[in-house]
């Protein structure tokens, strides 16, 4: 076990929760740590892109599946208080009057700080996801990837 490397599986697709789990990847890799990010089933779509992208090979499902869920960091609903959609809104202002880095600068600062964005591909497959409608710079593994590097961590959070 190395006391240098944490690991987060982000599974879930609320504002609130992706957002906690990139404030600890970006603190422990300030600290010095090494920190691998395991995205899966709901987390996937806070690294899609926001604007649609062309692909083929979907089946029905999947096409429906990839419609209906959010595009991108900023689309993602809360947890709690959602209001219609008004819950992140207010969130986001809040955050931005307290000068709290909004999702997507969390994103972009943990990119810069080198963590690394392990995407399961079986998760890419149910959810009907494809590689050309994610953001760009992702590591593309399954649960071996994330087990592997789970086994080298003192922390493994699971959000």
């Amino acid at each position: 076990m190395d006391t240098s490397k944490k690991t987060i599986i982000v599974f879930s697709g609320d504002f609130d929760r992706v957002f906690a789990a990139f404030i600890i990847a970006n603190g422990a890799a300030a600290m010095g740590d090494d920190v691998t990010m395991f995205f899966t089933f709901w987390g996937l779509n806070a690294l899609r892109k926001p604007k649609k992208q062309a692909t083929s090979g979907k089946s029905g499902l999947q096409k429906a599946f990839a419609m209906m869920m959010p595009r991108g960091a900023d689309k993602l609903k809360l947890s709690n208080m959602n209001f219609a959609g008004a819950g992140p809104k207010m969130f986001k202002k809040v955050m931005k009057q307290q000068n709290v880095m909004s999702l997507n600068e969390l994103i972009d600062s943990a990119r810069e700080q080198g963590i690394r964005f392990v995407v399961c591909t079986m998760s890419m497959d149910v959810m009907g996801l494809k590689e050309e409608e994610l953001i760009d710079g992702l590591e593309f593994g399954g649960v071996a990837s994330y087990l592997g590097d789970a086994d080298e961590a003192n922390v493994n959070l699971f959000v």
